[in-house]
């Protein structure tokens, strides 16, 4: 799993905020990601659809 730039709390609570804002231009799908997507991506790698899967890289990145 390779997540790419994030929304997290971090941005909110004085990490850095506005980074994925900043770079949002950056990005084809021109937006920062979400947590739940990122864990939907992990919940899929969990389950029964996901059982052929093996040695491969998953990019959660916008498209970047």
């Amino acid at each position: 799993m390779r997540p790419g730039f994030i929304y997290t709390d971090i941005h909110a609570d004085g990490g850095e905020p506005g980074r994925v804002d900043r770079i949002s231009s950056q990005i084809p799908m021109l937006r920062g990601g979400q947590p739940e997507e990122v864990a939907s991506a992990i919940a899929w790698l969990l389950s029964d659809d996901a059982s052929y899967v093996t040695g491969s890289f998953i990019d959660l990145a916008g498209g970047r």
